[in-house]
């Protein structure tokens, strides 16, 4: 059993660490014996072991041999050692995350925008492949998660779930997705390809992008089975966890990167994410500690409830809304920016049609390596983008002024889409003239009407807005959701990642050892 860590609290002592671990499951400690030598006992007869948070931060530290000849978008648990942002298309292993960084002939501003590419993970070909692992994995180490007996229930609008899916599948447990119906087809074509039994393991709720409550209430009828165990994004904090040491870190490394070629001495001025989980946003903590960095949260025009406290519906497919998750560090959020979903819907059409990049390569000069990138830019990709050139306009950012944030999945997630946003708005096809018309929309003049830097009011205001999501509907003690106000509560939560990765190295010692 893994002892508690000097300097922390241990559950009996103090009630918010007791809620963390008896209510969220972070635990930094063996739970129950018996069910992690379950775990050891099925994870040996497969062959299977995890990796640590250190080594998916920096996978220079993972001898290939972890990985040889597995299909990066196959069934395989090898594939577990490429749940990091260091892979190419083909699933090899690359010196620095691939990128690209878009040009004032793109953006219409001098400040370069660094966009991290999120469609090379594995399996899903998409980044929340890494939270799905960071949130089961420290649950079968602790000896919380059985895979013999318990279904993982995998709740979010879409690529959450198929990464759960995914990791339950190679971690050989049984994932169940729960998703609102009105998803891009392409989700659900994807779970029917992986899911053993999908009239069963898909769960298809009320609503759309915007029906999180409902997802939910779909999660606390799930619970009431003892062999369910519900890993529910927004308030899993190893979701927090790994965006910080993971994608964090990953993120520091580009910039380093860019600005080494770029000859200048660019600063790291903002970290922009749609928040969806609040899971990705983590990642600004860690680049606010190492460069100073603004933390910039993106959310839709037509829901806009951190900026108004607003409802509506959208369909920005990955961001979620109409709640404040517990994982949101919202005390240490610094813009908001409200992005339309007519602009991300229209724009990515734009960036999937030849007219459309014919357009922005002859009359507006975009470079074709710049343009041949776009593909990989999905829904909410093309909402961090325009939620950063916002924040530079409304800041006042410069050409020396970076601005990094992430391509969460790429354009293959989304022909359903373009079919209907081009019959919707563009009569079923996309001109060189609708090109011109989007462009003056959407990217000649991005507005900073919906664009706010906080005053600690602001913030005070946005989180007390999460209080009747978790404390009154979930149930959340108010110790737990009050104590999150505070900066050493999130710093507090860090110690859990060394524990961690030491209880993965033992827990992999004795499957190795049988």
């Amino acid at each position: 059993m893994t002892a508690t860590p000097a300097g922390a609290i241990h559950p009996s002592n103090d009630p918010i660490t007791h809620a963390l671990e008896n209510q969220f499951g972070l635990a930094d400690r063996v739970v129950d014996e018996a069910t992690l030598a379950n775990s050891v006992a099925r994870f040996r007869e497969r062959g299977i072991t995890l990796p640590t948070f250190a080594e998916l931060a920096d996978p220079s530290r993972i001898d290939p041999a972890r990985v040889g000849d597995a299909d990066p978008q196959g069934p395989d648990a090898r594939n577990l050692w490429r749940v990091h942002w260091y892979n190419d298309l083909a699933g090899n292993r690359v010196d620095v995350p691939q990128h690209v960084v878009l040009p004032p002939s793109l953006t219409g501003i001098e400040s370069p925008i660094i966009v991290v590419f999120g469609d090379r993970f594995p399996m899903i070909t998409a980044h929340k492949v890494l939270p799905a692992y960071t949130c089961l994995a420290p649950r079968i180490v602790t000896g919380q998660f059985d895979p013999t007996r318990h279904r993982a229930i995998w709740p979010s609008t879409g690529n959450y779930a198929r990464g759960g899916i995914a990791i339950s599948r190679i971690m050989a447990s049984r994932g169940v997705a729960i998703l609102p119906a009105g998803m891009s087809q392409e989700r659900f074509d994807w779970l029917d390809r992986w899911c053993e039994n999908p009239a069963e393991d898909v769960i298809r709720t009320v609503g759309t992008e915007s029906n999180v409550k409902e997802i939910y209430d779909a999660c606390n009828l799930l619970a009431q089975d003892p062999g369910n165990f519900v890993l529910n994004q927004f308030c899993e904090f190893g979701n927090h966890l790994g965006h910080y040491e993971v994608t964090g870190r990953a993120l520091g490394h580009v910039f380093e990167t860019v600005r080494a070629a770029s000859g200048r001495d660019l600063r790291l001025a903002a970290f922009t994410s749609a928040t969806g989980s609040a899971g990705t946003i983590a990642a600004g903590d860690r680049l606010k500690d190492d460069y100073g960095a603004r933390i910039v949260a993106a959310e839709a025009l037509e829901c806009p409830t951190m900026l108004e406290n607003g409802f509506g519906e959208h369909n920005i497919q990955g961001i979620g809304d109409k709640h404040i998750p517990l994982i949101h560090n919202v005390m240490n959020t610094d813009v908001v920016v409200a992005v339309s979903d007519r602009a991300t819907d229209q724009l990515y059409a734009m960036f999937n049609s030849e007219d459309g990049l014919g357009y922005l390569a002859d009359r507006r000069g975009v470079p074709r390596q710049v343009l041949d990138t776009l593909r990989h830019f999905g829904l909410s990709s093309v909402c961090n983008v325009l939620a950063s050139i916002s924040t530079a306009k409304e800041l006042g950012f410069g050409p020396d002024d970076a601005i990094i944030t992430v391509a969460t999945d790429g354009a293959a997630m989304y022909p359903s889409e373009y079919s209907k946003i081009s019959a919707r708005d563009f009569g079923g096809g996309f001109t060189n003239l609708d090109a011109a018309q989007v462009w003056g929309e959407h990217l000649a003049n991005v507005t900073t009407a919906h664009t706010l830097e906080l005053t600690e009011r602001d913030r005070s205001r946005i989180f007390n807005l999460g209080y009747y999501t978790w404390v009154e509907q979930q149930g959340t003690p108010f110790e737990l959701f009050e104590g999150r106000r505070h900066q050493s509560f999130w710093t507090g939560l860090r110690h859990y990642l060394p524990v961690w990765d030491e209880m993965i190295a033992d827990f992999n010692a004795r499957v190795a050892a049988g």
